[in-house]
């Protein structure tokens, strides 16, 4: 059988401001959460602005993948507040890389499955 796997990034998606800043949402500077492979995990007790999230998901799919050292997405990693009132960011951190297997991720076959 051939090698099916493939490797994702786990992120740490965490929010900074400026000292004293006021941050409109409830998330105060240190919050964060974690993205392993599809589940986001959250400290207990602690939430995150619906809004907040939504200004993050298209990036982090990209985020979790290997990217060339030169691309954007390698070294760009705080995203905006999307309240434009609001001066805090979204610190993105890559982690530890994370090993899955193609079959354990969806029921579509490989191309080339089956094939002898």
């Amino acid at each position: 059988m051939a090698d099916d796997s493939f490797e994702l990034y786990d992120l740490r998606v965490e929010v900074v401001a400026p000292a004293g800043a006021t941050l409109y949402c409830g998330a105060k500077p240190g919050d964060y959460f974690e993205l392993k492979g599809e589940m986001l995990h959250l400290p207990a007790g602690q939430g995150f602005s619906i809004y907040s999230l939504a200004a993050l998901l298209p990036l982090l799919p990209a985020k979790q993948r290997v990217t060339h050292p030169n691309d954007w997405m390698s070294t760009d990693a705080e995203v905006a507040c999307p309240d434009p009132n609001c001066p805090s960011r979204l610190r993105i951190s890559r982690m530890a890389k994370r090993v899955f297997h193609h079959a354990e991720v969806t029921a579509i076959p490989l191309p080339n499955e089956g094939l002898t």
